[in-house]
């Protein structure tokens, strides 16, 4: 009788430790199984942090709204990057102020002529350069005035007082090349020569070659077709025929003497690039060159 509560007591020992070691596996199985779920959760991203930047952007007088505008928009998706104070000139005096030792990340010029020129004098780095915008050379009268103009021999038969821009400002050379092709100017270039045949009164911006229009003051004003979306108070009466002058190309490069090249190239590759800089483009009278 001993022998058989031996022996059944050895089977019940027996049968408690594989129960045991059986809901220890079990246990172990399931921490198991739940490791590959634990390790399988996506962690958030770290978000991708930037060194606030400041840029200088010197650009031709006639960007000064649509840049503006770009400007705000570029900041309010790339709040690491602020602007300072613009300066808009015409094309030739930003490339003074540049070859006088003033600072800028990126020039913008309303002629390939002028970025030239910063290019001969190491002004901006070439391998950065590409063609920013097209636009339209046009003739503009005071808005109601009534004046009608169908050619560019109108323009100086017709007895109409004319303002343009200057040496110093890109509109003032396609107008000055527009006009050497009907004898009105003596010099192929558009700039260096004199005006035959009319004195049409010259301005150091061609937003002034607007305004000198819409109060009155003259008749007629060659201007950007962009100058039109800028200034209140006038009207395009003709537009230049486009083999009348030089293509009108805005090129657009990083300075040499930017400490912040990179986030320079990323801005002009936003102004290019982005659906929602070419708006703001659209908006002011800018296309993007082809």
């Amino acid at each position: 009788m001993k022998k058989r509560m031996r022996v059944m007591l050895a089977s019940v020992l027996a049968l408690s430790l594989v129960g045991a070691f059986a809901l220890f596996g079990c246990s172990g199985n399931e921490q198991k199984a739940e490791e590959p779920a634990a390790s399988e959760q996506t962690q958030e991203p770290a978000e991708e942090s930037h060194e606030a930047v400041e840029l200088q952007i010197f650009a031709a007088n006639s960007l000064s709204e649509a840049m503006d505008e770009a400007m705000e928009a570029y900041t309010a998706d790339h709040d690491w990057v602020t602007f300072k104070e613009s300066q808009y000139l015409s094309s030739g005096n930003l490339v003074e102020e540049l070859e006088g030792g003033a600072y800028a990340d990126v020039f913008i010029s309303a002629s390939s002529g002028k970025m030239n020129d910063a290019e001969e004098k190491d002004l901006v780095d070439p391998t950065t350069r590409f063609d920013l915008y097209d636009n339209d050379l046009v003739v503009v009268a005071k808005a109601g005035s009534g004046i009608e103009v169908g050619s560019l021999e109108d323009i100086v038969s017709g007895g109409y007082s004319l303002a343009v821009g200057d040496d110093s400002v890109p509109a003032g050379n396609y107008a000055a090349q527009s006009l050497y092709t009907i004898g009105a100017y003596d010099n192929e270039s558009g700039k260096g020569g004199s005006y035959v045949g009319i004195t049409p009164t010259t301005a150091s911006k061609v937003g002034d070659v607007a305004q000198y229009v819409s109060s009155g003051e003259v008749d007629l004003g060659i201007v950007f077709l962009s100058d039109t979306y800028r200034y209140d108070g006038v009207e395009v009466v003709y537009t230049i025929p486009a083999d009348a002058h030089e293509a009108i190309i805005y090129p657009a490069a990083v300075c040499a003497v930017s400490e912040n090249a990179e986030a320079a190239a990323e801005f002009l590759d936003w102004c290019a690039n982005d659906p929602a800089a070419e708006e703001i483009w659209q908006k002011w009278g800018l296309a993007l060159a082809a």
